[in-house]
């Protein structure tokens, strides 16, 4: 019960990572606000949680959606205590030039601004309850690029250096802020970032990897917990490897 008394707001908690994080989190005793795009898969989610679950529709790239989403888990929890930005997209893997610049707003949108957004209308929350955490997932591709996804692969260095930056200021109000940089994952982007999925390119992207297989979201959901326990209470600023030796 390592999350006991506390509420977490997850974006992108109706599958993948984030699914794996709200029910790890569930299971140690938090109440968990679980916010998506997809609403019917954010109902499905908080539906097999119970009671300790809230699910919300919400575009991150919206600021009025990431008000309602602070509203929930004020009215039904009564306050923050974590917050998690995972949701994410990324682009087709292809040569910088072909990417739009409808999927590159796009991505600036959901993968950037939503952390300006939800920092602006949590932060002072979170500074009247004493404290908090905020954690952003980033990736490998923030820290070890890989070519035909470039505008992704940015989205995410800024997502580290800005959880960076954001450590430093706010850590005079108690507030710790990391990110975590997972390695490719069996998730619904996985064929995005491969470019094309088939068995042989998937051992391609295995070969990288020391200990031979994709993130899963149990992986994670365990280092996201410990992030956000009090067991990491002088944990800040870090850009955490959930890679499987990737980046060494």
């Amino acid at each position: 019960m390592r999350l006991k008394n506390k509420t977490a707001i997850i974006t992108g908690a109706g599958a993948g990572f984030g699914e794996g994080m709200a029910k790890r989190f569930a299971a140690e005793g938090a109440n968990v606000v679980i916010a998506d795009l997809d609403g019917d898969g954010a109902q499905r989610v908080a539906s097999e949680i119970g009671a300790q679950a809230a699910a919300i529709k919400v575009d991150v790239a919206k600021r009025d959606d990431n008000q309602k989403m602070a509203d929930l888990a004020l009215s039904r929890f009564g306050g923050v205590d974590i917050f998690i930005l995972n949701a994410g997209v990324t682009h087709p893997n292809q040569p910088l030039g072909d990417v739009s610049e409808q999927e590159f707003d796009r991505i600036t949108s959901v993968n950037m601004k939503a952390l300006f957004h939800a920092s602006q209308i949590l932060v002072p929350e979170m500074d009247s309850r004493g404290g908090g955490v905020i954690l952003g997932t980033a990736s490998t591709a923030g820290l070890r690029p890989r070519p035909g996804l470039v505008w992704y692969n940015a989205s995410k260095a800024w997502v580290i250096n800005a959880c960076k930056c954001m450590a430093v200021e706010l850590a005079p109000k108690n507030i710790r802020v990391n990110s975590l940089c997972p390695v490719a994952g069996e998730t619904q982007m996985l064929a995005d970032f491969m470019g094309e999925d088939t068995p042989e390119i998937r051992e391609k992207f295995k070969s990288v990897i020391p200990l031979g297989r994709f993130s899963q979201p149990r992986d994670m959901a365990n280092a996201a917990l410990y992030l956000c326990s009090d067991e990491a209470d002088f944990i800040t600023g870090v850009a955490l490897e959930v890679d499987g030796g990737r980046c060494v």
